[in-house]
């Protein structure tokens, strides 16, 4: 994927986070600038996700650790674990809001 790709792809996914969080029933606030949007749980916990352009990567810190993702078959795949972005996104905003999340229905 060349530098225009990557960051059409990373936008949009970002874009498409943010309208998932308007219509997800749990309360989960966010604030997009630039490459990152950080994602603020009410118990004050926070997911930042940023897009790292020399790498051509998405990067995700919870409150337990941080993971790379590289894209690979059509899918942002965590370079350590294997696991696909959305699951992990999923399971991670789960852990965090202490109630079931799911963004992508």
């Amino acid at each position: 994927m060349n530098d225009s790709q990557y960051h059409q792809m990373t936008d949009d996914l970002l874009l498409s986070i943010e309208e998932m969080l308007d219509e997800c029933e749990v309360d989960i606030d966010y604030e997009s600038a630039g490459s990152i949007l950080t994602m603020t749980f009410e118990n004050g916990t926070k997911i930042i996700i940023n897009k790292q352009p020399p790498l051509h990567q998405l990067w995700v810190a919870t409150k337990f650790n941080g993971h790379h993702f590289n894209f690979q078959d059509e899918l942002w795949i965590d370079e350590r674990t294997g696991v696909e972005f959305w699951s992990f996104l999923d399971e991670a905003a789960t852990k965090q809001a202490g109630q079931n999340v799911s963004l992508r229905k």
